[in-house]
């Protein structure tokens, strides 16, 4: 028998169904629970132990089985009273950007391959720039140029392995490690610094977490100077540091000019990760958190964070795009062309580990389209609005404090009580489901995160939260 190919005008019957779907769930998602209850296993054991034998089954069988089985277990990322982790919300354009990219399944390996993917995605990468006011380093008309990756893990990746084979003169692309090199951060970097230390060979070990500021959380450029000379002294070869404007666990803002001279002063790369905060930089008042990118080797940011464009969507620059090409390329026969000899075009296969690409900067151009700057700046003063106005609220109340400043869309906030009964706050708020925070621990204290993000987040949801955890933290004191 045939396969049961959907033709066009099933696709489009399907289509306006599953388009359906995914409004109604948009407009009634503020109504469920933001997390599930159920035990591990309980969507597992809903659903059949073998596929389908026959094919041809109606779209609407498996929508109602999203409504049945899936949906009940899903923490809803899209609730207005999700304030975990830190945003990932979606758009209207970005689905449909991302269904269109779909539709036409191109793969964007080479300029060859799909022309209009990569030259989109670098005029997207400049405006990106433009709206960010980063360097004129970073933009395509000069040296440098930016990239699609997929997360801001893969950025760091790709920013230390460019460091090494920068590092090491060239050596590390042929021959491998063959010194024992070193990677900074600070105690607050993201996991994924010392993820891509062991990819690249470095081991856990070669990376060097720097001490922060008690007040500021942010890196101390002494500690990283001190490090950095202990480790030449040593004979280790400093490799990378990696900077953040906006941490995980707070949104601190490192230092970043004099982190900057200081990797200038030894040659090393300078690479910042911005992957939640880079976004407020659409707004001019916030782009003091950007001062001394100007030292940057590379940066990166996550659009698929706080900038309405759905997962997964990083936006990552270097300053000179050759060091990247050059530490990266590998030509096999099959894919030599014309266009990639005559060096007139951009083959974003050598600015990542992948050799395949989706067409990702369909959905950042319908995104940027139908919001503008002056949209994107909105979405962004609305979420620091409305931490303010949380932050005030847990200020007026003698029981609570503010772990730590909150200059973007989170707020660190805890109990004047031990870790066990702050801990016991978030597991009862979180237990109702009407909201889903996430914890940290801020000078080794345990403490609460509420970070807000959401396009359909408004003052009444900020204001409930906080009764709820206020009335809960009332039962929790009262003997």
């Amino acid at each position: 028998m045939t396969a049961p190919h959907m033709d066009p005008d099933e696709f489009r019957r399907a289509g306006h169904a599953v388009v359906d779907w995914i409004a109604d769930y948009w407009a009634t998602v503020g109504q469920l629970p933001v997390a599930p209850s159920d035990p591990p296993g309980t969507v597992a054991a809903a659903l059949p132990t073998t596929p389908p034998t026959t094919g041809g089954e109606p779209v609407e069988a498996v929508l109602a089985d999203l409504d049945a089985i899936v949906v009940p277990g899903l923490t809803h990322w899209q609730h207005p009273s999700f304030f975990g982790y830190f945003p990932a919300n979606t758009s209207g354009p970005s689905v449909l950007g991302d269904l269109v990219s779909s539709g036409l399944g191109v793969q964007g390996i080479l300029w060859a391959t799909s022309p209009a993917s990569t030259e989109l995605e670098t005029v997207l990468m400049d405006w990106l720039a433009h709206l960010l006011d980063l360097p004129q380093r970073f933009r395509s008309t000069g040296t440098g140029g930016g990239v699609i990756q997929d997360s801001a893990s893969s950025a760091t990746l790709v920013a230390t392995l460019a460091a090494l084979h920068r590092a090491s003169g060239g050596r590390w692309r042929d021959t491998g490690i063959d010194r024992r090199y070193r990677a900074y951060t600070s105690t607050h970097g993201h996991s994924s610094i010392e993820k891509a230390a062991r990819i690249a060979g470095l081991g856990s070990d070669g990376v060097r977490a720097i001490d922060v500021d008690p007040d500021t959380q942010a890196l101390l450029p002494a500690a990283l100077h001190a490090a950095i000379d202990a480790d030449l002294a040593a004979g280790d070869v400093p490799a990378i540091v990696v900077a953040t404007i906006g941490t995980t666990s707070t949104t601190a803002v490192d230092p970043i000019p004099e982190i900057g001279a200081i990797c200038a002063e030894y040659g090393i790369w300078l690479h910042v990760d911005a992957a939640y905060a880079g976004a407020a930089a659409v707004c001019p008042e916030l782009r003091w958190s950007h001062a001394g990118l100007e030292y940057a080797d590379s940066y990166c940011f996550d659009p698929h964070k706080w900038l309405l464009t759905g997962f997964d969507c990083d936006a990552f620059w270097v300053a000179d795009r050759a060091e990247l090409i050059e530490a990266l390329t590998v030509l096999p026969e099959f894919l030599r062309n014309a266009a990639s000899d005559s060096g007139a075009v951009i083959d974003y296969r050598d600015w990542q580990v992948p050799l395949g690409r989706r067409f990702r900067a369909l959905k950042l151009w319908f995104v940027l389209r139908w919001y503008g700057a002056e949209g994107l700046q909105a979405h962004i003063r609305s979420g620091v609005r409305l931490a303010e106005r949380f932050a005030e609220q847990v200020r007026a109340d003698d029981r609570f404090e503010v772990a730590a400043a909150h200059p973007f869309a989170l707020v660190c906030f805890r109990l004047r009580a031990d870790d066990d009964v702050n801990a016991a706050l978030l597991a009862s708020v979180n237990a109702t489901g009407r909201v889903h925070l996430t914890h940290t621990r801020v000078a080794g204290r345990y403490t609460l995160r509420m970070a807000i993000g959401s396009p359909q987040t408004t003052e009444t949801h900020i204001d409930d939260a906080w009764t709820l955890l206020a009335t809960t933290a009332k039962d929790l004191l009262t003997p």
